[in-house]
């Protein structure tokens, strides 16, 4: 099995709603996504010859995938309300809202979906929210 990794980061801020704790203030991360795809074979001939893939490719994905995330806040929709989301808005900072509680755990899954959506052949996903705690989304063998 061969297996590349693209990785990138981005800083951004987000607030667990509901959690009993610090995270349910706003604080930031820099977050670092690892990104691998697998294949049993290479390309055989071509000027993708003795390669998976194009690193090429894989890494301008990766980087474009979170640099949406950049230096945002990103919030669960639901979760914050409306007077204060406008006041945000027209303040003129970048918020982003997701559909899901903005977890390490959950980023993992969603980028490992969002890059399987784009044709990779996705081993698993790795979302760093910290120097050292990481969260890692693979999806099991159907059987």
């Amino acid at each position: 099995m061969y297996i590349l990794k693209a990785e990138h980061s981005f800083d951004s801020a987000h607030f667990l709603s509901g959690y009993k704790g610090k995270c349910a203030n706003i604080h930031g991360h820099r977050w670092r996504v690892q990104i691998e795809v697998q294949s049993e074979t290479l390309v055989n001939g071509g000027q993708l010859d003795g390669m998976v893939i194009d690193f090429g490719d894989l890494k301008r994905d990766v980087k474009d995938m979170v640099d949406f995330y950049d230096h945002s806040l990103i919030i669960q929709e639901g979760t914050m309300r409306k007077e204060t989301l406008n006041c945000i808005i027209e303040d003129g900072f970048k918020l982003i809202e997701v559909k899901f509680r903005p977890t390490a755990e959950n980023f993992a899954a969603f980028f490992f979906n969002y890059m399987k959506e784009k044709g990779y052949n996705v081993k698993r996903a790795t979302v760093y929210e910290t120097p050292t705690n990481s969260a890692i989304y693979e999806q099991s063998e159907v059987k």
